[in-house]
């Protein structure tokens, strides 16, 4: 249940303490000796004092949630002791820009990688770096399988999609809904891709036949509640340019649209730029994945009806002060209880609550946002 507005206002203090405090029982022992060799200029053992040598490797370093993600990462680089080198793709899908940090990486001789991976054309360079001594810990977006990597920091993507699907469900009370999904690619897949789109037309009430495959669901029939038509599966990049595209070719398509999934924020202010430009953004409901500050405000302004929140810095913090606590002692974290990644929490954000659907409002999450 959405519950009492005090029940959200201690959703957020539960969110802002989560975000901040990273205690000790997070990362759990289990045990493991440490690999690999030491960084120029410094040695990467953790032990007496001397520097951890990390890289840090996002899918871009333009999208705010990774630009925020790289703040929070050389933050806590300094507390644990941590000599942090930052990369990234040219942009997200880029894998072999990836590929190239991940064997940089390893030529250093460095304790460990964070990743956020383009794809799955980053795993074997990453078992690579594995295979080296690097401990790697995936970011946001577990790879595919999931033990790719040692561990993966990430918000439940298949969650996130859930409750913007359950908050539309309940903004449309019954009436027929006209969808266009604005994915992330369609050359590629990428778990982030799914389980968010999934996740929405699960919440939606729309069965789906393969929840690790975007598109394959029926393109018509029943939601819960009322009658339901999917215009378009169309790839947005996960920005704004390509939103607005997307977005374009789903009008072309169909100009009755009145609900809109996004991979991510900047792919629904695109795609609201397209539907004001073609003058149908009146009463078409938008919804999307990410929570960074500007996304809130657009919550605030009516552009997005609702977002499910994500929590980048935290994912940030608890990567790079894994790393520096294996290269000490060998110390592992492990993954939430009935999943194979650690949950670092997703909260929905809209000033238009649903009854059942818990929720805290823009002024809450303006508190914790990023960016």
């Amino acid at each position: 249940m959405r519950g009492t507005h005090s029940g959200r206002r201690s959703r957020t203090r539960w969110i802002i303490a989560a975000g901040v405090a990273i205690t000790a029982t997070t990362l759990s022992a289990c045990g493991g000796s440490s690999g690999g060799g030491s960084t120029a200029g410094s040695d990467s053992s953790g032990g007496g004092g001397d520097k951890v040598a990390v890289s840090l490797i996002t899918k871009d370093s333009t999208n705010p949630f990774f630009v925020a993600m790289q703040k929070g990462a050389k933050a806590d680089a300094d507390k644990n002791n941590v000599d942090l080198t930052i990369a990234a793709g040219k942009e997200d899908g880029d894998e072999q820009g990836q590929v190239q940090a991940i064997e940089n990486a390893i030529a250093k001789g460095q304790k460990g990688i964070l990743i956020t991976p383009n794809g799955p054309g980053v795993n074997s360079a990453i078992k690579n770096a594995r295979d080296s001594g690097l401990y790697v810990i995936a970011l946001d977006t577990p790879p595919d399988p999931a033990d790719t990597v040692d561990i993966t920091f990430a918000t439940d993507n298949f969650k996130a999609g859930q409750l913007i699907g359950e908050w539309t469900k309940g903004q449309l009370g019954g009436k027929p809904a006209t969808i266009a999904l604005l994915d992330l690619f369609n050359d590629k897949v990428v778990s982030v891709d799914y389980n968010r789109d999934q996740g929405f037309l699960t919440g939606m009430g729309i069965d789906t036949k393969d929840k690790q495959k975007n598109g394959d669901e029926a393109k018509s029939g029943n939601y819960d509640g009322g009658t339901y038509n999917i215009v378009c599966n169309e790839p947005g990049g996960g920005n704004e340019d390509g939103g607005r595209t997307a977005m374009e070719n789903c009008l072309s398509k169909n100009g009755d649209i009145n609900v809109v999934y996004t991979i991510n924020e900047p792919t629904a202010v695109g795609a609201y730029n397209a539907l004001k430009a073609a003058g149908k953004e009146k009463g078409v409901l938008i919804v999307s994945i990410d929570g960074g500050c500007d996304g809130v405000n657009q919550v605030k302004t009516g552009v997005i009806g609702a977002t499910s929140q994500q929590y980048p810095l935290k994912m940030a913090s608890l990567g790079v002060e894994a790393i520096a606590k294996y290269a000490a002692d060998g110390t592992k974290p492990k993954t939430t209880p009935g999943l194979d990644f650690f949950d670092t929490g997703v909260a929905l954000v809209t000033d238009k609550p649903v009854d059942g659907v818990d929720s805290i409002d823009t002024t809450e999450g303006a508190k914790v946002c990023w960016g």
